[in-house]
């Protein structure tokens, strides 16, 4: 059975926005992609709802979508999708997390680090990160990598923003497009979730 792929949107734009749209287009070539919007973002709302009523959105949202319980489940988030889906792997059994770009740093302020859910998971994770996000500065985040619990991987993408959108200035001097640093980022997940089912089958007899 293909694995489920439940896609978090950030907090400021909803999963009809073209950047959702793309990835959720590509992420099919890996398994079942379900997209969904918080109840904020539906109402037309455009403060995110406290925390505890994100997570009890994403839960509900988790258990509607899963087939039956021998489905693998990877939680994707974009931002704040991607936090939230960490929260809510600590109290739901997923197979995996995938964040592309994870907010480590509250408003940008490295001393307002959202670290210490990654702290307390168990659940194994792939970071997507861009060389130029301020939200998540790659050494406060190798920092926090080397004290988690759980598997932990990284895939970065340089020159890439919180969006993972290179400057095109620097596509055209790496001679590449940005369909080209998806692409990447694509191969980087299909990889993680390739280790994921290779973990849950065990080993062979």
């Amino acid at each position: 059975m293909t694995p489920l792929l439940l896609f978090a949107p950030g907090a400021g734009a909803p999963s009809s926005h073209p950047w959702m749209r793309a990835w959720a287009e590509r992420l099919i070539a890996i398994g079942d992609v379900r997209t969904f919007d918080y109840d904020y973002l539906r109402e037309g709302r455009r403060r995110p709802d406290p925390p505890a009523i994100l997570i009890a959105a994403h839960r509900r949202v988790l258990r509607d979508a899963r087939k039956d319980e021998t489905q693998s489940v990877i939680l994707i988030g974009k931002s704040m999708g991607g936090r939230i889906g960490c929260h809510v792997a600590l109290e739901e059994s997923v197979a995996g997390l995938v964040c592309l770009g994870y907010p480590l740093c509250g408003g940008g302020d490295p001393k307002r680090l959202r670290d210490k859910v990654l702290r307390d998971l168990r659940t194994p994770i792939l970071f997507v990160q861009g060389t130029r996000d301020p939200l998540c500065p790659l050494e406060l985040l190798e920092s926090v990598r080397k004290e988690m619990k759980a598997p932990n991987f990284l895939h970065v993408v340089e020159g890439g923003d919180h969006s993972l959108l290179v400057a095109k200035r620097q596509l055209k001097s790496a001679d590449e497009t940005q369909d080209e640093v998806d692409e990447r980022v694509l191969r980087a997940i299909a990889e993680f979730d390739k280790w994921i089912q290779g973990r849950l089958r065990g080993p062979s007899s």
